[in-house]
């Protein structure tokens, strides 16, 4: 029987140094492939914001202007609220002079709730792809400085029911089609941005001119419900006007 026991235990503690391994060999890193993505992919490095995000369908761009600074750390929200890496790709450095290179295993690697960029040089760009859904996007402020947000093609932002800027953006340019969103100092917690589709603004409104059409119709309606009762109420005599009734003209002769 503690031969059994022994085994189990034995079974159990090669189960965990296995895990351990594993964790230490493989789960905290990207691979080479996803960090170097599409060998002709390019960012549009000419931004004058410290901190460009361009949003477009299914995922965004970031684009970083460091000074002085060696190490940079994110994370994304889940839906219960934690906090974990986020699942970056096709990341690049751009050097001062104009050079640009993709980060490798050894300067990108994931925590348990961070993606942790090593940068090659303390000034540049660096550069990533990541993955993204819906019609809002937010990202903690993981540098101050100047923000600027680029919406998907066709997306707005200003009707308060359907949108919200947080905090409120110092500009907001259209170009080609695109919303610019810009900021010369954050210093908040998190950038959010919640926008819509140019044509929910027509659905919007044609859904609240018929709300104002059926109100004016069941006003109308209840009117003339009204109307036919007094009218039904007056065939039935129920609205008799008794002001000159020979009752109310006072006592008899000689009784007064």
């Amino acid at each position: 029987m503690n031969r059994r026991l022994l085994l189990a235990a034995a079974t159990l503690a090669l189960l965990a140094a296995t895990a351990g391994c594993a964790g230490v060999f493989g789960t905290d890193q990207f691979s080479e492939k996803r960090l170097s993505g599409d060998a002709n992919a390019t960012y549009e490095w000419n931004t004058t914001a410290d901190v460009t995000l361009n949003v477009t369908s299914g995922q965004y761009r970031a684009i970083y202007d460091f000074s002085n600074r060696s190490q940079l750390k994110i994370y994304q929200r889940e839906s219960l609220g934690e906090e974990a890496p986020v699942r970056v790709k096709t990341v690049r450095f751009r050097y001062p002079n104009g050079t640009v290179v993709t980060l490798n295993q050894s300067q990108v690697r994931r925590t348990d709730s961070r993606t942790v960029f090593v940068l090659p040089s303390r000034e540049g760009k660096l550069a990533y792809t990541a993955p993204h859904r819906g019609k809002s996007f937010s990202t903690p402020t993981y540098v101050e400085g100047s923000y600027e947000v680029v919406l998907p093609a066709g997306m707005r932002v200003g009707t308060p029911i359907l949108s919200q800027v947080r905090p409120n953006a110092d500009t907001k340019d259209q170009v080609a089609g695109r919303v610019h969103l810009h900021w010369a100092e954050v210093t908040s917690n998190n950038v959010t941005v919640r926008y819509y589709l140019a044509r929910d603004l027509l659905i919007f409104g044609g859904i609240i001119g018929a709300g104002v059409v059926i109100a004016l119709l069941g006003l109308a309606y209840f009117r003339l419900q009204i109307r036919q009762l007094e009218r039904q109420r007056e065939e039935m005599g129920l609205n008799v006007d008794t002001d000159g009734d020979e009752f109310d003209q006072g006592p008899p002769p000689g009784m007064g």
